[in-house]
């Protein structure tokens, strides 16, 4: 039986606020949770720690060299970038992620968004409780254009699991799907035709992006890629706020050169008064909760406890910088 664990949990309280269990990982050792970690104390909370566990918390260089104990770390999330993966690799430290633990989430969610751009539920609605229906003199009432799915073409720019959730559901919707990835697709994929990214964004009614963050994707959407789009194009962006340049996406929206926009993350966050999305035309905005149902907290907890048990094993899993 592996010895028991010292685990340090950084910033506990987005992973589980209160409605759900660390049991799973307690059984395998101490585990000392934090609720929310500023960056001076990761080292003074971390030190004698076997596993730190973090969500958004970082852990840069600095921070894992001055912590001789730690053996593996781990990512409450499926993104790693909070961590530097090099200098963990460099003490032969495993960094381990929950892969696929929001996947029906994010796609519910890209559709939520979505359809309250086309239907506008939450605008009608508030006009509803506002009384705008009852003083209207026709027995329905609705406020802007009401947009129809069937027959539309979705465009998605990354085709992981999430990304071939969202088509799924697309598809499901009558709508064609189009889609980009940096590598070429197995064969057989039934959802969705693989286009260049180009030929996707002049084509498609709505472009989803489903891509990770990196050098080449950082400002993906801006004024030279928007300009490709369809004038009444939607856009959504449940990935990695940084994907888009804000400035440039708030103009087009203010004027009228796409649709709308719907967005679950954002550049920083929680943002800056001053971010012009905020009061951009046509923009709707979720504070980066797509991932964030119970269930799916409850399958990063037992995936993370999972990983912890397979590297104390000795067969870690998960591994994001082998």
């Amino acid at each position: 039986m592996p010895d028991p664990m010292r685990i340090v949990i950084l910033d506990g309280h987005t992973a589980n606020p209160g409605d759900v269990s660390w049991a799973e990982l307690e059984a395998l050792g101490s585990c000392e949770v934090h609720q929310r970690t500023r960056r001076e104390d990761v080292v003074p909370r971390a030190r004698g720690a076997d596993v730190v566990l973090t969500n958004k918390t970082p852990i840069d260089r600095d921070a894992i060299e001055s912590l001789p104990s730690l053996k593996c770390i781990g990512v409450l999330a499926t993104g790693y970038n909070v961590v530097d993966v090099d200098a963990a690799r460099d003490r032969g430290i495993p960094v381990c992620n929950v892969p696929e633990y929001s996947t029906p989430n994010v796609a519910q969610a890209v559709f939520a968004l979505l359809l309250e751009l086309t239907n506008r539920t939450g605008h009608h609605a508030r006009a509803v409780r506002e009384g705008r229906w009852a003083a209207c003199e026709d027995f329905c009432f609705w406020d802007g254009e009401l947009v129809e799915l069937a027959g539309r073409t979705l465009g998605i720019v990354g085709f992981g699991r999430i990304g071939a959730a969202v088509a799924g559901i697309g598809r499901a919707f009558g709508m064609n799907v189009l889609a980009h990835r940096r590598t070429p697709p197995a064969a057989g994929v039934a959802d969705a035709t693989f286009v260049d990214l180009e030929t996707l964004l002049r084509g498609s009614d709505v472009v989803s992006l489903h891509c990770p963050l990196t050098p080449d994707t950082r400002g993906l959407v801006a004024a030279r890629t928007i300009a490709l789009m369809k004038p009444a194009a939607f856009l959504i962006n449940t990935a990695r706020g940084p994907l888009i340049d804000e400035a440039d996406l708030a103009a087009a929206l203010d004027a009228g050169r796409i649709g709308g926009a719907g967005l679950d993350v954002l550049s920083v966050e929680p943002p800056a008064a001053s971010n012009p999305l905020l009061t951009a035309r046509n923009c709707v905005i979720t504070p980066h909760v797509a991932w964030a149902t119970r269930n799916a907290r409850l399958r990063l907890i037992t995936v993370s406890a999972a990983n912890l048990r397979a590297f104390a094993a000795g067969r870690p899993q998960n591994v994001v910088n082998p």
